[in-house]
């Protein structure tokens, strides 16, 4: 909706449009959108009355649309996305672009990111309506020092480049921007990844086991089923049925696929250990400090056992090693496509290249009796052979 009383404090223009709710503890503030620039500001009137306030020294940040409310952003997206789409001009671009990665599900943080990064090659000279300009100005682009206000003699680093580059080719293809053949913005990519580095599974034990409550029921859950930690983190109590033993992920990350898994009892025993304090499983706190609590554990426990590969374990590291025991088990890519939540089957092509673990050391153990064949199963142990009438099973250490 077009609000005619209110200016954008970035540009003048009186293009602003509501753009969805920002929620605190004063309240609920309405945030707006400027056609013409993309700037994102809340309601004046409201800033005003908490100015004082040194809880809300950012109120007037440029943020996007809250994870928890965006459904109400989606819609002021499709509203910017459909008034934007005969745009001819950098600014209408760039809200037409913005609004895009909104509808795509994209993190706040990613928008934001990406956005600033074409506008500071704009503020840098580059016309983004021209790809050789765009492509001098990535290839030549300085570092700047907050300490001087100046540019450096060094330029960015291939990494940087290839990140803006992609970005404006993201730009390129929402706003029907032609790239001539000549140039190529995939210069900086990086031509060789390396492999995920694996720990052993008594490494992640011996982990979980010298963690806190919280940050081990974590670990195990991501260990049991290989999401991203950001999915992790969103899950609701109601996500949960612990009677059945199913966990269901349906906000994953990276525009990822829904999925549901089965999740052991001794896993189920640790989440019932939380507190039940609010709809979320581990509470209201950011991820990010979350992980620097996690990060600070680890470097205990490693220490402790004097094993450094341990300080080695991040999140990342467990989905790693899920997606790579899956394919061992089940040699089967598509299963662990579904799995891992991957839409495109290029990005789980990498478990199929990682370490053999037919060399490693296994845990053994044997079974006369059909109970004792469901427990070893649900231990994680998978059956090898048969010698008179005793099962043999085994399981990676």
């Amino acid at each position: 909706m077009l609000t005619q009383s209110l200016q954008c404090p970035e540009c003048g223009s009186t293009e602003v449009w509501k753009a969805g709710l920002r929620y605190t503890s004063y309240g609920e503030i309405q945030r707006y959108v400027c056609r013409d620039c993309g700037y994102r500001f809340s309601d004046p009137e409201f800033s005003r009355k908490i100015t004082n306030s040194s809880s809300n020294k950012q109120a007037n940040r440029q943020i996007c649309a809250l994870e928890t409310k965006r459904v109400k952003n989606l819609d002021a997206a499709k509203t910017i996305e459909k008034n934007a789409a005969g745009e001819t001009t950098t600014k209408g671009h760039l809200v037409n672009y913005e609004a895009k990665l909104i509808l795509k599900g994209l993190k706040p943080k990613t928008i934001i990111n990406r956005v600033n990064t074409l506008r500071l090659l704009q503020k840098r000279g580059a016309d983004l309506l021209k790809p050789e300009s765009v492509f001098h100005a990535i290839n030549n682009a300085k570092r700047y020092s907050h300490k001087t206000k100046q540019l450096l003699e060094k330029g960015w680093s291939d990494g940087t480049k290839n990140n803006a580059a992609q970005a404006y080719k993201t730009l390129c293809e929402i706003c029907k921007i032609p790239i001539p053949e000549h140039i190529n913005f995939d210069t900086w990519t990086q031509k060789q990844e390396k492999l995920p580095w694996l720990p052993l599974s008594k490494e992640v034990d011996n982990l979980i086991g010298g963690c806190s409550r919280k940050v081990a029921t974590f670990l195990q859950l991501l260990k049991e089923t290989g999401c991203r930690s950001g999915e992790a983190w969103r899950l609701k109590w109601t996500d949960l049925d612990l009677e059945h033993g199913i966990l269901t992920i349906n906000n994953p990350e990276k525009n990822g696929l829904p999925r549901q898994f089965k999740i052991s009892g001794k896993l189920i025993s640790m989440l019932n250990m939380l507190p039940k304090t609010g709809q979320k499983i581990f509470g209201k706190t950011q991820l990010n400090h979350f992980r620097k609590n996690f990060t600070n554990q680890r470097k205990h426990v490693a220490h402790k056992l004097q094993n450094p590969r341990i300080d080695k374990i991040t999140f990342h590291t467990l989905r790693h090693l899920y997606g790579s025991l899956e394919y061992f088990k089940t040699k089967d890519i598509l299963h662990v496509k579904e799995r891992l939540g991957h839409k495109n089957i290029a990005s789980t092509l990498i478990y199929t290249h990682l370490v053999n673990f037919k060399s490693d050391e296994y845990h053994t153990a044997t079974s006369k009796s059909l109970k004792r064949d469901e427990e070893l199963l649900k231990a994680g142990f998978e059956y090898v052979t048969e010698r008179e009438e005793i099962k043999i099973y085994r399981k990676r250490k």
